[in-house]
């Protein structure tokens, strides 16, 4: 028997219910993977509260890494023994086993653990495709991100440095400014104790940022568009206070302004791309650029608390589930 997190309806944490299921035989292109570890994502919590919808009963759940120990027909990227990390769907990641497309699992090096690979493999790919698709950070750009000292930002903070630009973290509260700066930004704000925008304009002698990733949605909304400069692209990557407000286009006209929200999904679909994304963050981080950080591990069984604190704002970092 395998175990898994199963949800039947949307709410609070408790909805997270463990069960026994039954392991099952790999179809043609699917291989059985005994997880190690997984990771815990903020886009998890919005499908359990409903928020993003998904069709219920369901498994929950888009990261992992572990073991293959059966194939099916076809495969032929992976074999038994091998150890692979993935991200994005099928849902179904909080589990201790499970079947998945074996075409979207990765291998891993041996100087990787399971543990790191299920840190930075969904959230890395986040990254990887906002820094380098959604707005190419090159020399000299500036960069707003809020949540500068949380699990993205762990990522997202030093690969931004590494490409040249100038960071400017949003935090939430006093406490999490000294972690920001040590990531690497160069300035760091706590969000409701200023201006944001004029500080923004301040630290850049009036020139604001080339992209602001918001991952707070309502409460941010006004401040992220009024901190680029002419031209500038908001990039609304979340929406942990809710989703932005209804806006007449013509706001945008201002500045001549850009909004994207993009989603890992439609960057990752095609399997070229998202092998290549993955083997990116797999490269950065065997350079030293970006190094996977846990803040905390929690039995599988115990998905609801992890929840609870990835929801609450109590985390300081990466979560992740041990089957």
């Amino acid at each position: 028997m395998a175990f898994a997190i199963r949800l039947t309806r949307t709410g609070g944490p408790e909805v997270l219910v463990l069960e026994s299921v039954e392991r099952a035989a790999p179809g043609p292109g699917e291989a059985w993977v005994e997880q190690e570890a997984i990771g815990v994502n903020y886009l998890d919590v919005m499908q359990r509260n409903g928020s993003v919808p998904v069709k219920l009963p369901s498994g929950i759940g888009l990261e992992g890494a572990g073991r293959v120990t059966a194939v099916g027909s076809g495969v032929t990227n992976v074999a038994i023994g091998d150890r692979v990390a993935y991200a994005v769907g099928p849902l179904g990641g909080y589990a201790s086993g499970r079947l998945y497309p074996a075409e979207r699992l990765v291998r891993l090096p041996d100087n990787l653990s399971f543990e790191d690979a299920a840190t930075i493999m969904f959230k890395g790919i986040t990254a990887q495709y906002l820094l380098n698709s959604t707005y190419p950070v090159a020399p000299g750009a500036v960069v707003l991100l809020y949540g500068a000292a949380g699990a993205l930002g762990h990522i997202m903070v030093p690969w931004a440095k590494h490409l040249g630009a100038f960071v400017i973290g949003v935090v939430s509260k006093q406490r999490s400014v000294e972690p920001a700066r040590a990531l690497g930004c160069d300035a760091v704000l706590v969000w409701g104790a200023c201006d944001l925008p004029a500080k923004v304009s301040a630290l850049t002698n009036g020139r604001k940022a080339d992209v602001v990733y918001d991952g707070i949605g309502k409460a941010t909304w006004e401040a992220s568009l009024n901190s680029l400069r002419p031209r500038g692209l908001l990039a609304s990557i979340g929406a942990s206070s809710g989703p932005p407000p209804p806006f007449d286009v013509g706001t945008l006209n201002a500045g001549s302004l850009f909004l994207t929200r993009p989603s890992l999904a439609a960057y990752s679909t095609d399997v070229a791309e998202y092998r290549g994304r993955a083997e990116d963050v797999l490269a950065t981080v065997a350079a030293g650029i970006i190094k996977p950080s846990v803040w905390k591990t929690y039995a599988l069984a115990d998905a609801a608390a992890a929840h609870a604190a990835l929801e609450g704002g109590a985390s300081a970092g990466a979560i992740l589930l041990k089957p």
